[in-house]
């Protein structure tokens, strides 16, 4: 927790596209986890455009650290990830790699944080089988994923600039999604 009191919340996800629906999905929500008192951040595109993770190098750019560093000092994690092929994105999956850096810490990997997991793709099947994969590297992490994970279908819902989504029930679940992350970190 910060100083403040508030929990941190970090926004993982996103596609290199600047402005891509799971990118507009990740930041609806944040903006609930905010407005239930969270302090909330983003990596998003260009931040997660790194190396290839490599285990037996120490050597890290000074993105990849800036992302361990983000995880390591945030509360709850919200993952987002657009869903290629039947399957999350290499750039997120890669992103995800990266918290192997945390293995020896106090609290290592994702251990006790809530994360939020969504997947955003063109079509059920890969949006569903993208929020599946999520929620099995979470548990390897040792993360708690929230009780709600999002499957959004892109064909059908889109996301504007100014954060609006053009189906409720889809926009409901977001916030559901960012509001437990803040709420299970603020208890736990």
């Amino acid at each position: 927790m910060t100083s403040s009191g508030a929990v941190k919340v970090l926004g993982i996800g996103g596609s290199l596209r600047d402005g891509s629906q799971s990118e507009r999905a990740l930041h609806v929500a944040l903006a609930a986890a905010a407005e239930a008192g969270a302090e909330t951040s983003a990596l998003c595109g260009p931040a997660l455009n790194l190396p290839f993770y490599d285990a037996s190098s120490i050597e890290r750019t000074s993105e990849a650290r800036a992302l361990v560093e983000a995880v390591r000092s945030a509360d709850g994690i919200i993952v987002v990830s657009p869903g290629y092929h039947g399957g999350l994105s290499g750039l997120v999956k890669n992103a995800l790699d990266h918290i192997e850096d945390l293995r020896t810490d106090e609290r290592p990997y994702l251990d006790g944080r809530a994360v939020g997991l969504i997947g955003v793709a063109y079509g059920w099947q890969a949006a569903v089988t993208t929020l599946e994969q999520l929620r099995t590297i979470t548990h390897a992490l040792r993360g708690w994923p929230s009780p709600l994970g999002g499957s959004v279908n892109s064909a059908e819902v889109k996301f504007d600039a100014e954060g609006g989504v053009s189906d409720q029930k889809v926009e409901r679940n977001l916030r559901i999604i960012g509001t437990q992350v803040a709420e299970f970190a603020r208890r736990h």
